[in-house]
């Protein structure tokens, strides 16, 4: 069989990853067939920040989202 499991990752805390495991790790170490872990897109992490700022009601520098 050409089998190829896929599974993404999502950054997570380490005090998170202490009380939950990941599950794309536990692919990696038990199945049968390849795995391929997908990495969160570098702009995830930006877009969270935006939506924290936005939850708090904190000013956006738009400078801060160039690169």
């Amino acid at each position: 069989m050409d089998d190829l499991l896929v599974v993404g990752t999502g950054s997570r805390a380490a005090v998170r990853r202490l009380i939950r495991p990941s599950v794309a790790r536990y692919c990696l170490a038990h199945a049968a067939c390849p795995v391929l872990v997908v990495p969160p897109s570098p702009l995830q992490s930006e877009l969270d920040a935006v939506r924290r700022r936005n939850f708090w009601r904190m000013p956006l520098d738009p400078r801060e989202l160039t690169p």
